[in-house]
């Protein structure tokens, strides 16, 4: 097991090189390994293991590293002028531009900026890439988003031979190298705070919240900063007074649960910077769907149906790969006036054939077609469980089999030559 000094243990600021990970002398300014100005000390550095890992401007950045000549402009990865911004970098977002913001909002902040559709094939393989170096790291890894995860190396010492600081500062470097993405290290003693570090000094960063900062830390910050606070909540709050971290904790826990119900417990618990939660006990995914925005607005079913079957096969394929099926589809269109309109259907069986999805799902487009005009149109995988229940022979629907055989030999066709290289000729939309 690794030993550290009188000097680590004490609690006297230690310092890294966030570039080699070497140690460095107290008062240098740059290190004498490496020669960088990258940095970084505190007096808890060696003793935390709870970090927080975001990739900076992830699907942006991706863009930037295949395209080059995208490097010092404004890029946008979204959908067409009647979509919303899905990622944007750096550049962009000091013009205003944000994530979930309407692309002509986007547009008019930044009109100079490059606009990519988003290629999430392309973003899931390298947040894969990126996932499996975290595995390599340490086995305590939960995946928040394609492109952020909570790891645990507490324990891992021994086997990197270094501390969980230092083998952070590795894994970072490793990830930029292999794939030309950067990400920011948020490092704390539990979940809550790691994740609020991570946040703190992007891009490129490395932040740490210890112990004995942490009230000082929260005590100022708004109530919208704890990870769970929505804007109803927040206004709730607002409302009792509640407008900042500090003003949380002077309420007890028992006064919280009375007001707000089983969060103010929640509220209780991270106002002070308690949270308990291990690495590996995040939420269990209750959905899975996927959704698109018209560049103009439809009103007939026909044309409904030919932009629900690739979401179909979208919400399959993403099942596939979760290992999970459908007990039921969840429909979503919304109105030119945007009104949005759902509806659910039960499934005899759980499936994770896209066939199976968009039969279910065309009688409830038909249902609503022909009434007013439609600007978007999603749909949902719900009553999620363990694929092994999914498609299996039925006497009630003997399709099961051969809409199987057909989309395996789809997926391997898929898997060797990319999605683009076999598609069914109701993908192919021309109006």
């Amino acid at each position: 097991m690794t030993e550290f000094s009188d000097q680590e243990v004490s609690g006297v600021a230690r310092t890294l090189c966030r570039d080699c990970a070497a140690t460095v002398p107290a008062g240098e300014r740059r290190c004498s390994s490496c020669g960088s100005p990258r940095l970084i000390s505190h007096p808890e550095l060696m003793g935390l293991s709870i970090a927080h890992i975001d990739c900076d401007a992830f699907y942006a950045s991706v863009e930037k590293r295949d395209n080059p000549e995208l490097t010092n402009k404004p890029v946008i990865v979204g959908g067409g002028r009647r979509g919303v911004v899905s990622a944007c970098c750096y550049i962009a977002r000091t013009r205003g531009v944000r994530s979930a913001m309407p692309m002509f909002q986007a547009l008019k902040a930044c009109p100079d900026a490059v606009v990519i559709r988003p290629n999430m094939e392309k973003y899931q393989r390298i947040g894969g890439e990126i996932k499996a170096m975290m595995r390599d790291t340490t086995p305590a890894v939960e995946s928040i988003s394609i492109d952020e995860a909570f790891l645990d190396l507490g324990g891992t010492e021994t086997l990197h031979h270094s501390s969980p600081a230092q083998t952070l500062i590795k894994l970072i470097k490793r990830i930029e190298t292999e794939t030309g993405v950067t990400a920011s290290v948020g490092l704390s003693y539990n979940k809550f705070l790691a994740k609020m570090a991570s946040d703190l000094d992007k891009p490129r960063g490395f932040a740490i919240i210890g112990r004995t900062e942490a009230i000082a830390f929260l005590t100022p910050r708004p109530v919208s900063a704890i990870w769970g606070v929505g804007k109803s909540l927040c206004q709730r709050l607002d409302r009792d007074g509640l407008k900042t971290i500090g003003q949380l904790r002077r309420l007890d826990e028992r006064e919280l649960v009375a007001r707000y119900g089983k969060i103010g417990a929640r509220l209780a618990h991270l106002s002070r910077g308690e949270d308990n939660r291990r690495v590996g006990e995040g939420r269990a995914t209750k959905s899975i769907s996927s959704e698109t925005t018209f560049a103009q607005d439809i009103r007939d079913a026909d044309r409904l149906e030919r932009r629900l079957w690739p979401l179909c096969e979208e919400v399959a394929r993403r099942l596939k790969k979760q290992g999970l099926a459908a007990g039921g589809i969840t429909l979503k269109m919304k109105t030119s006036k945007f009104r949005i309109i759902t509806r659910s259907r039960q499934l005899d069986q759980p499936t994770q054939l896209a066939q199976i999805l968009f039969d279910a799902a065309t009688p409830l487009v038909k249902e609503l077609a022909d009434g007013p005009s439609y600007r978007l149109i999603g749909i949902g995988a719900a009553k999620l469980c363990d694929a092994d229940a999914a498609d299996r022979p039925s006497l009630i629907d003997t399709r099961v089999q051969s809409i199987s055989r057909v989309e395996s030999a789809i997926d391997m066709v898929r898997m060797k030559f990319g999605t683009p290289a076999i598609r069914r000729g109701r993908s192919l939309i021309k109006d």
